[in-house]
């Protein structure tokens, strides 16, 4: 399995969050919204400029600007 961020993640790819690499205040509210190790996620699409990036996490849809996506490593299927 390959380990990429998750801004290069296309629709509809799976994966397991590794990593999350930025500390501060971004880091802690990226944990809020549940976006911790081990947690799986999906692509659901993107924005016609591919900015931002919808993921569906635990039970909810979430989006994301491609700056803080930089910050999230993921195990792709």
């Amino acid at each position: 399995m390959n380990n990429i961020c998750l801004r290069q993640m296309q629709k509809n790819q799976h994966g397991i969050i590794k990593a999350i690499s930025v500390a501060g205040e971004l880091g802690r509210r990226l944990r809020e919204m549940g976006l911790i190790p081990g947690t799986r996620i999906k692509v659901c699409g993107r924005a016609p400029l591919h900015d931002p990036v919808a993921i569906r996490i635990l039970d909810s849809t979430i989006t994301l600007r491609n700056n803080e996506a930089d910050h999230i490593l993921v195990e792709v299927e």
